[in-house]
């Protein structure tokens, strides 16, 4: 097999952006834009992949720190070809060299292997057809409609402007062939750049053939040089995974209003509102229901579980059948089991709650371990910080926590107790007991309200 390396191109300064954020480090669906392309050339198992970065270089390399990349500086830009050449050194004798963009961040890993399979022995190009292709290098083909070259927009005449086949800039090559048709690159061109585009014409000259492959989708090799462009992309990935969904049998109220920044995988029947935001690792199981404007961050939604609106559940796993929300939030390290509910503002933290437990109204349980068939009374705090350190809460089976208790951890409740209402809870609770603590109430004869003077 034929060794693969990619050169990402990722040195450019993004003036329009109006950013401090070097352009690369720019966010799409919540990931830098030169993350997507160094997933995508991972899915295509290179032998190496060399970045060559300008502005904000240290920003930039610090950022991929844990990836292995060889780093390639590009102190001065003076175009896509000289950007190339910068990367020679780490290239070998032999083999393919595929070159991709850093703010092209839409390519997928099939439209790519269409570049590399004929690349030994070839020149491939990535080009479109597109209606309105101003800004683009335009695609020169003979009467036999074999490509001759590639002419760029400013240094194009008008009957070429005419041409609708458009240079995405992606190509693939042989290595033998890169570093002679690099030194026969000049910057004539109204930008006074080395075009890498130029080698077309060396390829010609020297007999080797020059294919031309399209992209699956229309909107693989968009670029991004402005906040605009980059507005737009986000749009157009978001639609793409939702159609994704679509096809595989979930349900979406509004695919345009639906937002994925990471991976989700869906059992069947599962419904998603509109509004909701899905990041990072997320597990919907059957019969999944997510309600409007969730946002559900690495967690895994077990079969039948209802989240209703407002609900943010981030790094937890609700059991089966679960009844959560609305406006709940469920923190990391929160594992329930079926039939459980959280409802309106119950904030769950790091808690085991086993089956048939409730906590349906205005709750805070952190750190805690719940056993099976709980009712948690409205306005129940666990007491779990000291200023220092988290301290555990033990609830038992079959408890009945009355409304407006505060639990003081370390502290236990033991299986079948009831706690009073209004109660401050700093010692263990024995089983299938009262236990409360409150103030003895008093009534004030004769007492009279003040009046205003």
């Amino acid at each position: 097999m034929t060794p693969l390396y990619i050169v990402v191109l990722a040195a450019g300064q993004g003036k329009r952006m109006n950013s401090a954020l070097p352009k690369v480090l720019q966010p799409l669906a919540a990931k830098p834009l030169l993350t997507h392309v160094l997933q995508t050339a991972q899915e295509l198992d290179p032998d190496k992949v060399i970045v060559v970065y300008g502005h904000g270089g240290e920003t930039v390399r610090a950022s991929f720190a844990e990836r292995d990349l060889t780093w390639v500086h590009q102190a001065e830009q003076k175009g896509t070809g000289h950007a190339l050449a910068q990367a020679l050194p780490h290239l070998p004798a032999q083999g393919v060299v595929l070159v991709l963009y850093g703010d092209v961040p839409l390519l997928q890993s099939h439209t790519l292997e269409q570049l590399i399979q004929p690349a030994h022995d070839a020149l491939v190009l990535l080009t479109q057809h597109i209606p309105e292709p101003g800004g683009y290098g335009r695609i020169l083909r003979d009467d036999r409609q074999q490509v001759i070259g590639i002419r760029e927009e400013k240094d194009a005449s008008i009957q070429e402007k005419q041409i609708h086949e458009v240079n995405t800039g992606i190509m693939a090559m042989p290595i033998e062939h890169v570093s002679h048709w690099l030194e026969r690159l000049t910057c004539a061109n109204a930008q006074g750049e080395y075009y890498l585009t130029d080698i077309v014409a060396s390829a010609v000259a020297d007999g080797v053939v020059v294919h031309t492959a399209q992209p699956t989708y229309d909107w693989e090799a968009l670029g991004i040089n402005d906040k605009r462009q980059l507005a737009r992309l986000e749009g157009i990935w978001q639609r793409h995974q939702s159609e994704v969904l679509l096809g595989s049998g979930v349900t979406i109220a509004d695919p345009d209003r639906l937002t994925l920044r990471g991976t989700v995988t869906c059992g069947q029947d599962v419904m998603l509102d509109v509004g909701v935001i899905l990041e990072g690792n997320v597990i919907l199981e059957d019969g999944v229901t997510i309600g409007p404007y969730c946002v559900l961050k690495n967690c895994k939604i077990g079969t039948g579980t209802v989240v209703q609106a407002y609900t943010h559940v981030e790094g937890a796993q609700l059991g089966a059948g679960n009844r959560v929300g609305p406006y709940a939030r469920i923190r990391p390290g929160t594992i329930t089991q079926q039939a459980v509910h959280l409802g309106n503002f119950v904030e769950v933290k790091n808690c085991t709650i086993d089956q048939a437990s409730k906590a349906n109204h205005l709750t805070y349980l952190g750190d805690s371990s719940i056993g099976a068939r709980v009712n948690v009374g409205a306005g129940t705090i666990t007491c779990n910080y000291d200023g220092v350190n988290k301290h555990r809460t033990q609830i038992g089976d079959d408890v009945f926590i009355g409304s407006d208790t505060q639990l003081v951890a370390p502290v236990t409740v033991e299986a079948g107790a009831t706690i009073g209402a209004g109660s401050t809870i700093v010692r263990t609770a024995p089983a299938d007991q009262l236990t409360l603590s409150r103030s003895r109430q008093l009534t004030v004869p004769h007492w009279k309200r003040p009046l205003k003077k």
